[in-house]
């Protein structure tokens, strides 16, 4: 290493250790080290504030099993074991994640008009109308209201990774049953968001991962994001990402669509992003456990405290909180979401917390 990189290296870490000793992460530390093993094994935890990093802690806890299980999963995929620790940097699939970049790239679409959150889908995918669902709107899509009875999430995703086109993808929700009326009833599920992503394709004449990556990825400096290489992109779950590449993501949202002095998305769009649509007259008729007691806008839940998220299934929570300023991403990966639920609230509450300078 030349004498530049070692001299702008150890200005960063002064920088950055001036701005961890402003704030007292004592307790996140602590919770970290006492919940990392039943996250997995391994997390990492980066919190933005006041135009920087301020928080990067990684806690590495894999026991035998967990390593076992990591190899053997590593093994069938054809890949290498990996158990080092999470960095800023490691790429992982970060599931639902995955929704609230897809939401930000359809109200890329709406901010320049080539559309509107009222367009029904059947305009753009005709097999829609054919089986009765041509009156979905945008709106509806990204708010999880099509009254369509999707499968279970995992099941989903199974399902959408084994065809072989966007339009076989379509084709295959067109024939799934109703489950409600159109709206008025709330499913989380993968559907909405790969009908919309299935527009944005038609309006465009472009790959979903290419508006992705035009979009997005470039425009926020997210390196090391994409959603894969298969035949189908799945904007609801098919995000692969890194800690680094979701914060600068989330640093745009907190800054009401700027980033780096440029401007992604409108200010408007990014207001009803964050309306909460699970209105009094909407029936849930599903909703994951970790989300009990919120409200959902477009591709992101609300809380009560003004603090907007988009968990995923492997465990991954990234955050901001608009009343205090802040985003955050803590990465995991595991199945088991026994206790998420207060794991991911406990956590916001250290963070909101510590980053309230006394």
């Amino acid at each position: 290493m030349n004498l530049s990189k070692i001299f702008f290296t150890a200005l960063l870490l002064i920088c950055f250790g001036k701005a961890r000793a402003q704030y007292d992460f004592k307790k996140a530390d602590a919770w970290l080290a006492e919940n990392t093993r039943e996250m997995g094994g391994r997390s990492i935890l980066m919190i933005y504030k006041n135009g920087q990093v301020i928080y990067t802690h990684s806690v590495n806890e894999m026991n035998m099993r967990q390593k076992i299980a990591n190899r053997y999963f590593a093994k069938k995929q054809g890949k290498t074991a990996d158990v080092d620790d999470y960095t800023s940097s490691t790429r992982l699939p970060v599931a639902s994640c995955s929704k609230w970049y897809s939401a930000a790239l359809i109200m890329t679409f709406v901010d320049e008009g080539k559309l509107k959150l009222t367009d029904t889908v059947g305009k753009y995918l005709p097999v829609l109308s054919q089986h009765g669902k041509g009156n979905i709107t945008i709106s509806q899509c990204l708010s999880h209201l099509t009254g369509i009875e999707a499968p279970k999430l995992e099941e989903s995703l199974k399902e959408m990774k084994a065809e072989n086109s966007m339009d076989d993808a379509i084709e295959n929700i067109a024939k799934m049953p109703m489950e409600g009326e159109l709206g008025k009833t709330f499913h989380y599920s993968n559907v909405g968001l790969q009908i919309a992503g299935a527009v944005l394709e038609k309006i465009s004449g472009k790959s979903f991962e290419t508006l992705f990556a035009e979009r997005i990825t470039g425009p926020l400096n997210m390196k090391n994001t994409d959603f894969g290489k298969g035949k189908v992109a799945l904007p609801a779950g098919g995000a692969i990402s890194t800690p680094e590449d979701y914060l600068n993501f989330l640093v745009m949202i907190m800054n009401k669509g700027v980033f780096n002095n440029k401007r992604i998305l409108g200010e408007n769009s990014i207001a009803q992003m964050q309306v909460n649509r699970i209105t009094p007259d909407v029936k849930i008729a599903f909703a994951p456990a970790e989300a009990k007691g919120l409200g959902y806008g477009y591709g992101e839940w609300t809380m009560g405290d003004n603090t907007v998220s988009s968990p995923g299934l492997f465990g991954s929570f990234p955050w901001v909180n608009n009343n205090k300023k802040y985003a955050a991403f803590l990465m995991t990966f595991y199945i088991k979401n026994t206790g998420r639920n207060e794991r991911y609230f406990e956590l916001k509450k250290l963070v909101d917390d510590a980053v309230t300078v006394q």
